[in-house]
């Protein structure tokens, strides 16, 4: 053993050229988000236009939802599914061509 101290190794300098700079993996703050599973996030699901303008928006509602947490789809999703069950109604109720008379005699027994 010996009585004299050990030499001192100088600390690394951060500075322009460093290998310490390159090699940090701090993230900057305005590009770092933590994830967080709770909030709401976009499904994403692709919608096919219809070429009903009524229907296509409706289904474009549905987009709303993503934006919405859990508890509040179901606003949208019975909003839209109203929408739709009126659609088909009115599809329904359209006036059409007559029908054809009844043959005379055909309810006689």
């Amino acid at each position: 053993m010996s009585d004299t101290a050990p030499e001192s190794v100088p600390e690394p300098v951060d500075g322009p050229g460093s290998t310490t700079e390159s090699t940090r993996a701090e993230p900057e703050h305005e590009e770092y988000q933590e994830y967080d599973p709770a909030a709401p996030a976009p499904l994403a699901v692709p919608r096919t236009p219809t070429g009903h303008a009524e229907v296509d928006a409706l289904l474009d509602r549905l987009a709303d939802a993503d934006h919405l947490a859990t508890d509040g789809h179901v606003e949208v999703y019975e909003d839209v599914h109203r929408g739709l069950r009126d659609a088909l109604t009115a599809l329904d109720a359209r006036p059409g061509p007559p029908a054809p008379p009844a043959p005379y005699g055909q309810h006689r027994s």
